[in-house]
């Protein structure tokens, strides 16, 4: 027995259509399949899960430091600086502006928005031979 691959994550929606918007419009992810109360969303490694409640959801809040949790979404791109351009056109939260990455080792370039709900979404363009 052995590991296929990454298959998806999944996350809360306070607006399904809102988050898929964001996500496929903005982001680049392709809807692979839709339901009344889910998505899946193509990620090009994996899927994103998204699960919208009839009665909503709160926003989300971020995982303090110290508290087990998700930190982020990250998605891999061929230039940050210009998807960085884009979303900000597009009114998306900036949290960090695009910078050379800590772990260069894996990552070139990163920088950190936030979705419709808040969750933050890390950007990274990776590292050569990546």
């Amino acid at each position: 027995m052995s590991l296929i691959g990454f298959e998806h994550v999944g996350m809360t929606a306070s607006d399904l259509d809102r988050t898929i918007a964001f996500y496929c419009d903005l982001m680049g992810l392709r809807l692979a399949l839709r339901k009344p109360n889910v998505a899946f969303l193509d990620a090009g490694g994996g899927m994103l899960e998204i699960f919208g409640p009839a009665e909503g959801a709160t926003p989300s809040r971020d995982v303090p430091p110290g508290e087990a949790g998700m930190r982020h979404l990250t998605l891999a791109y061929s230039d940050v600086d210009a998807m960085i351009e884009t979303l900000e056109a597009a009114g998306v939260p900036i949290v960090e502006r695009p910078r050379d990455a800590h772990n260069t080792e894996m990552v070139r370039r990163v920088a950190f928005v936030r979705d419709p709900d808040g969750i933050i979404v890390e950007l990274i363009e990776r590292a050569p031979g990546r």
